[in-house]
């Protein structure tokens, strides 16, 4: 029976880190399933999943905490088992506009009154191509229930889109599921 872990990874940032993780994951068995890692202000952080034998669990936990002598902190949990496909339906949401704070408090708060996960969500901040200005950018993959209405959803975004003076859209992905 298979296992897996997910990891949190954070650490000045340096060549072989990634490197240092895959291979004691690969020495005891592990396999590399997921991952999303970027260099963040100086810092490489990461997550990870792994997956690997039960009777190799131990041995994996261990073998990862020898990266901490190196200066990399870590968080190791077990996965838990995923729900149904059936009752999921994937949509993405993709947002751009003038940078300011609370963007994303804002648009994850009206996803939460509706009951929506955030499966994915990459942010980016860039100058405008012509003025320069800060430009916020978002897309996220989203989990909606199915008792969810997505013009109802569509709705309350689109509103708030309004106020925050930003393009957003959402796309039903559901079908390709």
């Amino acid at each position: 029976m298979k296992t897996s872990f997910v990891l949190t990874l954070i650490g000045r940032d340096r060549p072989g880190l990634v490197s240092a993780v895959a291979a004691r994951a690969t020495a005891v068995g592990a396999n590399w399933l997921e991952s999303r890692l970027a260099q963040l202000a100086g810092q490489f952080a990461g997550v990870v999943r792994l997956e690997v034998e039960e009777r190799d669990a131990g041995r994996l936990e261990a073998a990862l905490r020898e990266l901490e002598t190196e200066g990399l902190h870590l968080i190791i949990e077990r996965g838990a088992v995923a729900g149904t496909a059936a009752t999921r339906r994937i949509t993405r949401l993709e947002l751009v506009g003038h940078d300011r704070p609370g963007i994303v408090r804002d648009i994850s708060a009206v996803l939460a009154r509706h009951g929506v996960s955030i499966e994915e969500l990459e942010t980016a901040c860039e100058s405008a191509p012509m003025s320069s200005e800060p430009l916020f950018r978002a897309t996220a993959v989203l989990d909606v229930p199915a008792s969810v209405s997505l013009d109802a959803l569509r709705g309350d975004l689109e509103a708030l889109a309004n106020e925050l003076m930003v393009d957003l859209n959402l796309n039903d992905d559901s079908a390709a599921c």
